[in-house]
């Protein structure tokens, strides 16, 4: 069913009139981006399937080197078939309307002073970087620096494919403890 849809929408996505009609080609090639994945690794689990069913009847045969290796094959394509339906139970688990959308990401010091803010700092780095890994656009809406670097609060709008799926859980609060980078040694009396 889905393989057959895949393969109406490669049609309709070559169609003359489709692609002149810009609302209903966005709307088909992005249908399109969501089936590739599940149909590909469904594809790629048949094959699996079949060389598994190829490599059973040569475990029966007389030559010991033939059945060796048919042996070999059914454990290698018994570990692809497994990776295979993992990802596809994935891929079919129901998707959250929402997955698509952009964020919104705020972050603010909370109690703890200098040490708060530069840890504040050291979250919008780490978000940052993934977004640029992810290929996403960060955009800085406001922000208020620290005294002493970092941020009391900074809010960024990040857009791209799948913002909201990945960070959807990122809320609440985060606690760090370590030796803050304030601390001067050679303030410490006992040194």
């Amino acid at each position: 069913m889905l393989e057959e849809r895949f393969q109406e929408l490669e049609a309709l996505l070559s169609d003359g009139d489709i692609i002149t009609d810009q609302t209903k080609y966005r709307e088909l090639s992005k249908e399109y981006a969501e089936l590739e994945p599940v149909v590909k690794n469904y594809i790629a689990y048949q094959a699996v399937v079949a060389d598994m069913h190829a490599a059973d009847l040569l475990v029966k045969d007389l030559d010991k080197d033939m059945r060796e290796m048919a042996e070999e094959e059914l454990r290698r394509g018994e570990a692809r078939k497994g990776e295979l339906e993992l990802i596809l139970s994935t891929l079919l688990l129901p998707r959250d309307p929402n997955d698509h959308k952009n964020v919104y990401l705020e972050i603010r010091a909370g109690t703890g002073g200098d040490e708060a803010a530069l840890f504040a700092g050291d979250l919008f780095r780490m978000y940052c970087k993934y977004s640029e890994r992810q290929g996403w656009s960060l955009e800085i809406i406001s922000a208020n620096h620290g005294d002493h670097g970092g941020y009391k609060e900074i809010i960024t709008r990040i857009e791209g494919r799948g913002v909201y799926s990945r960070l959807k859980f990122e809320s609440g609060a985060h606690r760090v403890q370590r030796v803050p980078a304030t601390f001067d040694l050679h303030d410490y009396p006992y040194s």
